[in-house]
């Protein structure tokens, strides 16, 4: 049996930047691909800023749950697996 996760401690407000509109006339998997990686990169700093630094911290249970917590549908596997290759760090 898994030990459980330390509880989140409350997700700071951070302003955002204006929304713009996305470039007209792209292929579908292009703004499937942008999207994927804005919700990664929210998911990320949001993990970044409850004290998880390392991407063996970050499993899936734990990033679905900050999900919810800053208002994000839940992400998929692949999502998951780029917020992890996001909070890795290059120890050189």
């Amino acid at each position: 049996m898994a030990a459980a996760a330390a509880p989140l401690p409350d997700l700071p407000s951070v302003p955002t930047l204006p929304k713009k509109p996305l470039p007209a006339g792209l292929p579908r998997g292009w703004y499937e691909s942008h999207n994927r990686r804005v919700k990664a990169m929210r998911l990320a700093i949001a993990l970044l800023h409850s004290g998880v630094d390392r991407p063996e911290q970050a499993r899936n249970r734990r990033i679905r749950l900050v999900a919810q917590k800053i208002g994000v549908r839940p992400p998929s596997n692949t999502t998951c697996r780029m917020v992890r290759s996001l909070i890795a760090v290059d120890k050189h």
